[in-house]
């Protein structure tokens, strides 16, 4: 029987619609720095919630991120189900570096986590309508008038973004060793 490959709408930002999950992430960092993406998504939900305010960036710009990002969550959320099979494994000899900005020590040692917690504050419809509000309202002059709606699937996302390269890094050293 042959598997399903799972398409993760990458088409669009990427080139092509062949790509494993670390393979997606992989190709989403190559073409975003994640403090910058992180950067433009603050920017996009500050613009979102404040009344009469635009954000500076071209909506191609805006609209490109919006496509990445759906392929991000689509692979989060692809991890954290294969991670409950245990297809994937973390390395636990990582040190915890000082400066991360919001993963704990027990969340820096085990991404895999992360991501399976993201899933379960927020399904992959909240993620869905966080992403397409934020577009919306930061490219116009009006303001997303429910914010708990989108301040808690971006807070998820800013952990994902801050525990994907962990689990490439993770894959990696397994390749290796």
């Amino acid at each position: 029987m042959k598997k399903k490959k799972t398409d993760f709408e990458a088409k669009f930002w990427s080139g092509t619609r062949k790509h494993t999950a670390i393979n997606l992430l992989e190709t989403f960092f190559q073409f975003n720095d994640p403090a910058a993406t992180k950067e433009t998504l603050n920017e996009m939900v500050q613009s979102s919630v404040q009344k009469n305010t635009r954000i500076a960036k071209e909506p191609a710009e805006i609209f490109y991120l919006y496509q990445s990002l759906r392929s991000f969550i689509l692979v989060a959320h692809h991890i954290a189900k294969k991670g409950k099979k245990g297809k994937f494994k973390n390395s636990t000899e990582i040190s915890f570096p000082k400066t991360t900005m919001s993963l704990s020590e027990k969340e820096y040692r085990n991404p895999l986590r992360v991501f399976q917690n993201a899933f379960k504050v927020c399904t992959l419809q909240d993620f869905d309508d966080f992403l397409s509000a934020t577009a919306y309202f930061s490219l116009g002059n009006f303001s997303c008038e429910t914010e708990k709606k989108i301040i808690i699937p971006y807070f998820q996302l800013i952990k994902l973004l801050e525990a994907a390269p962990l689990i490439v890094g993770n894959c990696h050293k397994k390749m290796k060793g």
